[in-house]
């Protein structure tokens, strides 16, 4: 056959021509000044945008399905009738297939749905709380394309399998639970895998803005994730998960063939180059080799030359128990507007469930603005804590503005919501990707880079300690009323306050103050 086609399944020939391009990277001869310096970052920054994207995009469909579990139905004395004859129609026996209820999905279709919709948020989150501080330690010590590839399948297979409860008429509230902590643990692959990544390719110059423009991610995979979800919501809402399970599955295969985990220009490392820019690359001391195996950076000590360190050495890094602190209740307003605004939105403005998803798509595009807000204040000003605590200072009286005001109509609800989505996510946005980043380079490393990754999701998974709380909350206090789940919202805001002023106070870290 043409081009010398051997019998070789046409999968594991592109395989192979991705090997060679991925050794290229590694061992080109090219200068690091020409196309593959400017190339490659582009492409690894573009590529681990959109493999992040894809978690979250995987994560938003449950916000947006909860108005179809449980739909708002009235009593049957407050249904007034004309007529005998009407209500004599009414009252007739009809038999309905065993999914349909005129209140939802059932077991989501009681009285208490709001607990046993929390109970689905708490799973996952808490789930994802607890595996993120295995995650990091486990992500130093293998290859992160491998690692971050499997995670993506299995990823995409357990939010599919929620999804699946639609098409096999399942009402076992243990099922979905169990649905949800399976998602929960192996989600906890991306965040440290792809942090790691990118600061493997992108230094301290301009670090703020890099991260703030790629931390974007977050809220495009939630905005799309919305959009997917809504758009089959009120007809099939079981496509709500499996199309986002299938993207994330798709993504994975794409994360195998294409993802570089490092960069290495023919032995030559980027803090011996006297380019200030490759200096800012984050390094180690050793050479660097390419295995045509594994396609990974080999050096003299595992993956990259130098010991990990332990989970007490990364606590005792200056700044990361209280940005860690910070992040935790940062990450509780956040979670709790990801997983109950769409809900809280068909409370207050009486819309379908789609359109409420629609709409709460602007908390995440001002989500956006937020987070490249604070990542270039921080880079001009030099200080992150700084950062935060202004955003923080200003988003109290932001969120309680946001509950008094959104009752007045959709378009000042509209308003609210990119206002409010800017300054939640916006030191949310810098602690978890630029603050990260510095203290995984911290000087006390002496030049290990092998810590980020712990570091990493030391502080993302305290955060999400916060994020598993803030939705357990809301769903126990809603049912009292939604002023109230704003009032805890926003003296969990003024704790990351004081929390990011005591870092002020201490100016431990050096820019981070």
């Amino acid at each position: 056959m043409p081009g010398g086609y051997q019998g070789k399944f046409p999968v594991t020939q592109l395989v192979n021509y991705v090997h060679v391009l991925q050794l290229t990277v590694h061992t080109s001869s090219v200068s690091p000044l020409s196309f593959s310096k400017k190339w490659y970052r582009a492409f690894i920054f573009s590529l681990t945008f959109l493999l992040y994207a894809s978690f979250h995009l995987s994560r938003k469909p449950i916000s947006i399905v909860k108005g179809e579990l449980h739909k708002h139905c009235a009593a049957s004395h407050e249904v007034e009738l004309n007529s005998y004859k009407e209500y004599a129609a009414q009252i007739q026996p009809v038999k309905k297939p065993s999914n349909i209820s005129q209140c939802g999905w059932e077991p989501f279709d009681k009285n208490n749905y709001k607990q046993l919709l929390g109970a689905l948020d708490y799973s996952f989150l808490c789930a994802y709380a607890v595996g993120m501080y295995l995650s990091g330690l486990i992500g130093e010590r293998l290859p992160i394309r491998y690692y971050l590839t499997v995670g993506m399948l299995a990823s995409g297979l357990f939010t599919a399998m929620f999804g699946l409860g639609y098409f096999c008429n399942i009402h076992n509230l243990w099922f979905y639970i169990m649905a949800q902590i399976a998602n929960g643990l192996v989600q906890t692959t991306g965040w440290p895998s792809v942090v790691t990544c990118i600061g493997n390719w992108f230094g301290k110059g301009r670090r703020g803005l890099i991260m703030g423009i790629w931390n974007s991610h977050t809220s495009v995979g939630n905005i799309l994730g919305s959009l997917i979800a809504a758009y089959w919501v009120s007809t099939c809402w079981g496509l709500s998960f499996v199309v986002p399970g299938i993207i994330i599955a798709v993504m994975g295969i794409v994360c195998f063939l294409f993802l570089i985990e490092r960069k290495c220009f023919n032995g030559i490392q980027p803090w011996r180059s006297k380019d200030p820019e490759m200096q800012h690359l984050l390094t180690d001391n050793e050479n660097c080799s390419v295995s045509l195996n594994s396609n990974t950076v080999i050096t003299g000590e595992g993956r990259h030359g130098t010991a990990a360190i332990s989970f007490l050495g990364a606590l005792r890094i200056p700044g990361v128990i209280e940005f860690s602190l910070c992040l935790l209740f940062a990450k509780l307003v956040s979670y709790t507007f990801l997983f109950w605004l769409p809900l809280y939105i068909t409370n207050v403005e009486h819309l379908d469930a789609k359109r409420a998803g629609d709409l709460s798509t602007l908390f995440d595009v001002g989500g956006i603005f937020g987070g490249i807000l604070a990542g270039l204040i921080s880079d001009r000003l030099e200080k992150r804590a700084s950062t935060c605590g202004m955003m923080l200072l200003f988003a109290a009286p932001t969120l309680y503005m946001f509950s008094a005001v959104s009752k007045m109509g959709l378009e000042a609800t509209v308003v609210m919501l990119l206002i409010s989505g800017a300054l939640v996510n916006g030191p949310y946005a810098l602690i978890t990707t630029a603050v990260s980043a510095d203290l995984g380079t911290h000087k006390s490393l002496k030049g290990n880079a092998r810590a980020l990754s712990t570091v990493t999701a030391i502080i993302d998974g305290t955060g999400s300690v916060g994020a598993a709380l803030g939705p357990l909350l809301a769903g126990l206090i809603s049912p009292s009323g939604w002023n109230n789940v704003f009032y805890m919202l926003m003296m969990a805001d003024a704790c990351a306050l004081l929390v990011s002023l005591k870092i002020l106070f201490s100016c431990c870290v050096f820019p981070l103050c």
